[in-house]
């Protein structure tokens, strides 16, 4: 027989996180934990993470529907796919803490030479908004740190500071040694979307993600087609469940990249599903995380280097928080690496006290 319970962890970020819909302080994060009733020793964890105005399940009774799949699995149930689809950060928690469960609840869900310490993954180095004393601050200290790819958010301040942080990296760094990605977040207006990309284009910028609002995919075709940057959809993808539909907006956009973030999208089979059609349309992508804590990102970093995607993967959120769970996760040189010598400390969480 199978225990099942969850764990509220509130998660407060180092500094705050700015994004083009509002500031990020602190953000909750429930665990689920799945444990076999005759040796609880062995306990699979998952991380259910609500990012507030964009999770397709943000919504109030989260810890009911919880409390409800606790009950469903010490039942010996599972919920219906049309529930988990309802609330897929639920869905990401529940598959992750199974895969940990049936591998012996060491937080080794896909080994590979990454959980062996051999082959760490190349990430971007992120650059969170906030006046441009303080993004030059982050683009100097990721270059110095060894990131040859910097991802820029923009949206919340005006866009020539934002351009001119911009042309400072290329004016000291090529393309050549430094990558540019932008992040808009949807912060574009589609009647000047064109102008600011052509902008942008000048200095050489590998892609930009989601430049104007998720749910309009005709405008973002057009953008796909005529933008001299490559584009990347990102938000565009939450709430997409049925394959019709993702296929659909696919062959509607027809964008050049597609960014998978596991615990928005509802999980590993469902963004197993989107790689399958972006690639069937020739459209590349990359995976990132969404501001889990280290239980999160160990799961998607791990199922990311199952994957053998040579492009720098968004994986690099550990560090944000001054709570987060110490783990074998460390970035070094613009790579996540893995340290199997070094302990997870779950006590710090109160997780070994439930």
């Amino acid at each position: 027989m199978l225990r099942a319970r969850y764990h509220k962890h509130t998660l407060h970020f180092r500094q705050a996180a700015g994004t083009s819909r509002g500031v990020l302080h602190s953000r909750d994060s429930f665990f689920l934990l799945v444990s076999d009733a005759d040796n609880p020793a062995i306990t699979g964890i998952g991380e259910c993470g609500i990012i507030p105005g964009l999770s397709f399940d943000d919504r109030p009774d989260i810890e009911l529907a919880l409390e409800e799949l606790c009950r469903l699995i010490e039942n010996g149930k599972f919920p219906e796919k049309e529930w988990l689809n309802y609330w897929p950060s639920i869905a990401f928690a529940l598959e992750t803490a199974i895969i940990d469960f049936k591998t012996g609840g060491r937080k080794l869900l896909f080994e590979s030479k990454f959980t062996s310490g051999e082959s760490p993954i190349a990430i971007n180095g992120l650059v969170w908004m906030g006046d441009s004393g303080f993004m030059l601050k982050q683009i100097e200290e990721k270059i110095s740190e060894g990131f040859s790819v910097i991802k820029m958010k923009v949206g919340a301040i005006g866009f020539e500071e934002e351009l001119a942080l911009i042309r400072h990296i290329r004016m000291n760094y090529p393309a050549e040694s430094i990558e540019i990605r932008i992040d808009a977040n949807g912060a574009f207006q589609f009647v000047d979307v064109f102008k600011k990309l052509e902008q942008l284009a000048a200095y050489s910028i590998h892609s930009i993600e989601q430049p104007i609002k998720a749910g309009n995919p005709q405008m973002m075709a057009e953008i796909c087609r005529y933008s001299p940057i490559p584009v990347a959809l990102d938000e565009e993808l939450i709430g997409i469940i049925p394959d019709d539909d993702k296929k659909r907006l696919l062959d509607i956009i027809l964008p050049q990249f597609i960014i998978l973030k596991p615990s928005l999208l509802g999980g590993f089979e469902n963004s197993y599903q989107w790689i399958n059609l972006a690639e069937e349309r020739g459209a590349g992508w990359w995976v990132t995380s969404a501001l889990e804590s280290n239980i999160g990102l160990n799961a998607i970093a791990q199922w990311t280097a199952t994957l053998n995607n040579p492009l720098p993967q968004g994986l690099g959120t550990g560090s944000l928080y001054s709570n987060n769970i110490p783990s074998p996760l460390q970035v070094e040189n613009g790579f996540l690496d893995y340290k199997p010598e070094a302990p997870w400390q779950l006590e710090l969480t109160g997780l070994n006290q439930d």
